[in-house]
């Protein structure tokens, strides 16, 4: 068992150990009880995921995505009301890191994927970025694109949707993004990879990658970001002596 307290600092000391620019508030969103004997991880904050939780006698939950994002109503009505009010009422704390668990460079999601995919990371996906949100890699062993779809989705358990723009029938270098960054595309044109891996995909992605001679798997926004809060979930619960289980709710996106 830890105080709230320590596993809040110790999370944050990981995760926003350099400022980062985001869309949330990162760090302790909801306060529960101030004694911790297990944590339940998982990539959304939502109902099912919450339910989950309380199921299973969590005290705090760590999420990638939690609430009160820029732009969306402050309101506290609806399905958000009653997913606070649930939490308030089990006394479970939500902690939530966005950004700083996509960026992490050991327990971040792009790492965390990297080594799941047993890609050898090489740099950055934009150099100029700041935070680096993405990385340019290569596979040890070359693959045709049927070879990385299926170990995509052999590892993710998710078989990804697939435009075959690539003009190398061998596929070496590789960047990846997880999430919704079908838009980092044009920096993975720019870096001269012959493939590109991220969450989602849009209309216009579809084009680039067939314009462009470069091949894109869109794996899931939910099954690429998996990793990162199961990893700083096992990292707080070894260093605290704490409980952990990380939940997947089923998310086809």
């Amino acid at each position: 068992m830890a105080e709230l307290k320590a596993i809040v600092e110790m999370a944050n000391s990981l995760m926003l150990a350099r400022p980062i620019s985001d869309y949330c508030p990162n760090g302790l969103q909801i306060e529960g009880c101030s004694e911790v004997k297990k944590i339940v991880s998982g990539v959304t904050a939502s109902q099912a995921l919450i339910d989950e939780a309380v199921a299973r006698g969590a005290d705090l939950l760590l999420v990638h995505h939690g609430y009160f994002w820029k732009g969306e109503s402050q309101a506290i009505v609806g399905i958000k009301k009653k997913r606070i009010q649930t939490l308030l009422k089990h006394d479970i704390s939500l902690l939530a890191y966005h950004l700083p668990l996509d960026v992490h460079p050991e327990l971040g999601n792009n790492t965390q994927l990297a080594a799941r995919l047993g890609l050898t990371i090489d740099g950055p996906l934009d150099p100029d970025a700041r935070p680096n949100i993405g990385f340019v890699g290569h596979l040890t062993t070359p693959l045709t694109i049927q070879g990385l779809t299926d170990l995509v989705a052999g590892k993710l358990n998710r078989t990804p949707m697939v435009i075959s723009g690539g003009t190398s029938d061998l596929i070496k270098r590789v960047a990846w993004c997880t999430g919704g960054a079908q838009g980092y595309i044009d920096k993975a044109v720019a870096a001269g990879v012959d493939a590109y891996i991220s969450g989602e995909i849009s209309e216009p992605t579809v084009h680039v990658a067939r314009e462009c001679g470069i091949h894109y798997l869109a794996a899931g926004h939910h099954a690429t970001e998996r990793y990162g809060a199961m990893a700083l979930g096992e990292k707080l619960a070894e260093e605290l002596g704490l409980e952990h289980e990380f939940v997947d709710i089923d998310n086809p996106v």
